[in-house]
This record gives structure tokens, sequence and C-alpha cells, in this order.
């Protein structure tokens, strides 16, 4: 391990602002859209979640990595940020299950970051002027430079991503025996949510994103589940055109998060960009259906156009956020189809709604 903390790095944000700190991880340089995640804990499960796929992403938490990396805390087979941003990089840690510190972790990973950034000042730029690209770099400190490199990167609004972070090849979860079949069309699931199938006895066969209804149901599965994903909902026409054929066939399904926007894409609801997105543990929702709230982890950048759903005699809203009022969950009428926007595995996060699993099987038993 190699402990580059006296190493400067920079960061460099679309709109021109500049912040000078530390290396963190590998020397190099990386770009992406850059977001924070409000959450006091599960760094690790963040680095892992393949919705994070291509952004840079700033931890509002001061200390990252103090209870080192455990291989059971992943949520995918690699790191899918593309860099990170924190205040205090701890390479030493506390903590007996964990297998290696995060500076051997990132090295491993090749991944790029920067610490010592006054992180909370940094936090209310996004908040206030929105998404935006960043580069960080441990290699090169001038800022032209960074500045070119930056302007060349896309931005998300338009970007399928789903395709580049879905299994290749289809792969099964859970006992074989067990009472209930799912299909799993994989547009960048975590690995908790399968893990939360099979403690309710689920069989799921995990299918690429781009795989049709079609070959889906020749596996003669009881239901379907959408699952999240990174980049805009919009450019992932494939699988708009998947959910259409399975409501069309009347088959159980539910979504998650991404799953979310493309049950209503399918269904002549628009989705658009949020202004800094949702990313956090703590974001209370309300269930209008059972007339309850809950606290949930949420990391989305895209949100369902709420006008539309307003105007929509298909589709019917069942969750809404308390903080802004955004649409957190439909359901289809006359169907057996729902979905939500937040993330009921809750890795990390509260418990508070992983009873929609239980709904999900409970309406594919009905």
């Amino acid at each position: 391990m190699t402990n580059y903390s006296k190493l400067p790095a920079i960061l460099v944000l679309e709109d021109g602002t500049v912040y000078h700190g530390k290396a963190a991880g590998k020397i190099g340089t990386t770009t992406g859209e850059i977001c924070f995640n409000t959450g006091t804990t599960g760094y690790q499960e963040i680095f892992t979640d393949p919705s994070y796929y291509g952004q840079i992403m700033v931890t509002t938490n001061a200390h990252i990595g103090n209870y080192g990396i455990d291989e059971d805390d992943t949520e995918s087979n690699k790191i899918q940020i593309a860099g990170l941003v924190c205040k205090n990089y701890n390479i030493n840690y506390s903590r007996q299950m964990a297998d290696k510190s995060i500076q051997t972790y990132f090295e491993e990973e090749n991944l790029v970051g920067i610490s010592d950034i006054d992180t909370r000042s940094l936090v209310r730029h996004i908040r206030d002027k929105g998404a935006m690209n960043a580069i960080i770099s441990s290699e090169t400190l001038d800022v032209a430079e960074l500045k070119g490199q930056l302007a060349q990167v896309p931005s998300m609004e338009g970007l399928e991503l789903s395709s580049v972070v879905s299994t290749k090849e289809p792969y099964f979860y859970g006992e074989e025996g067990a009472p209930t079949r799912i299909a799993v069309l994989d547009l960048g699931i975590k690995k908790n949510i399968l893990r939360n199938f099979d403690a309710r006895q689920v069989y799921a066969k995990v299918f690429p994103a781009k795989t049709t209804f079609k070959e889906m149901e020749e596996w003669n599965p009881d239901g379907y589940f959408i699952s999240n994903g990174p980049g805009d909902p919009a450019a992932i026409d494939y699988a708009i055109q998947t959910i259409k054929e399975v409501v069309a066939a009347d088959k159980p399904m539910f979504g998650i998060c991404l799953g979310h926007q493309m049950l209503a894409l399918a269904h002549g609801i628009r989705t658009e960009k949020m202004h800094n997105g949702h990313r956090g543990i703590n974001h209370p929702v309300k269930n209008i259906i059972a007339n309850r709230c809950e606290i949930t982890s949420q990391n989305h950048g895209f949100s369902v156009v709420a006008e539309d759903l307003e105007k929509s005699d298909k589709v019917e809203v069942t969750h809404i956020n308390l903080n802004d009022k955004s649409i957190e969950g439909i359901r289809l009428k006359g169907k057996k189809a729902f979905s939500v926007q937040y993330h009921p595995e809750s890795s990390p996060g509260p418990h508070d709604s992983r009873y929609l699993f239980d709904d999900f099987i409970a309406m594919i038993k009905a």
C-alpha cells in the first residue's frame, strides 16, 4: 500500500470552480458528473452501487475509510463510481471484519480521489448550482489543461449506461426449488435486492439489460422485476419496449429506481433531470395508499414528471417525497404492476420499506 496523503490533487467543476486538496486512492485523472450523498454510513455500498456508474461522489460524512473494507459489503463486483471527493480520508481503520484499507482497495480498483476538501462548501455549491461534470487529478495541477479535458465529457442527460453495467450472461440467484420464480431485468442491480428476494424464498434468473420479454418468458417466471441502474432513463428504449410487453401480457411486475422510471416511460409519463437529485439514507416518503410514512434510502438524479401523472388514466401515484413532493411510487390501474423511486433493499439505510418485497410476492400469489 502506498500512502499518497502528502501529494496534492485538484478538483475542477464544469462552471470553473476549483478546489485544492490531497491525493486519495490511485494517482491519476478521472471525470464524471459530480453528486453528493448525505448518508452517515455505508460508503462501500455506495462505491459499488451500479447506479453511480460514471459519477464522482462527494461524501458529506466527514470520515471515509475509518471502518475499512469488507468484501461482504459490496453491491456489485467492482467499484462503480468514477471518483471520490471527501474531507477526511482514513487509511488506518478499526473494524474486526474488515479485509483491507480503503487505500489498498482504491489502488486495486484503480479509483482516483481527492481528500482534504471543504465538502460543506462544495455540497452547498452543487446544491445551489445543480449537477454538473467535474474532473479530479493528482497527476497534473494545470487548471487550463484540466478544463480542456473536462469540456470533452458528455452530459449525463441522454446517456444510456445500463447495458454497460449489466451482466453479460444470465445467472441464477437463490434456491432452485423455491416456490416463486422471478425474472430480473438487470439494468444495474444491487446484490442486496437479490438477497431480499432469496430471503423470501424466491429463485431468480438475472437477465442482461437488452433481453427481450420473449426470451425471459421462455424461462416461465411467476413475475418480473426491473432493477435500478445508471444514466438517463429516456435513453433506454429497449427496456421501455420490454416493459410494455410484460404489462401487455398481464404479468406481475415490480420496479425499483430506474425500473420505476422505466415503468412510467412505458406508459407515457416523461422523466426529467433533477437539479441535484436525491442521494442519502434519511429521505421521508409517504405511502398515500396505506397512509403511513417511512424513512428511505435513495439514489437518483432523474424523476418522473408529476404533471404527466395527473393527466394519466392508466397510472396512479402511491408514494410521495415529503421534502419536495416528488413522485416516489406508482402503480398501474387494473394491472399487477407497481414501482418505487427509492431503494427498499436499503443497503445502506433503514429497513422501513422492505415490506414492498413482501407485497410483490403476495401480488404474484394472489
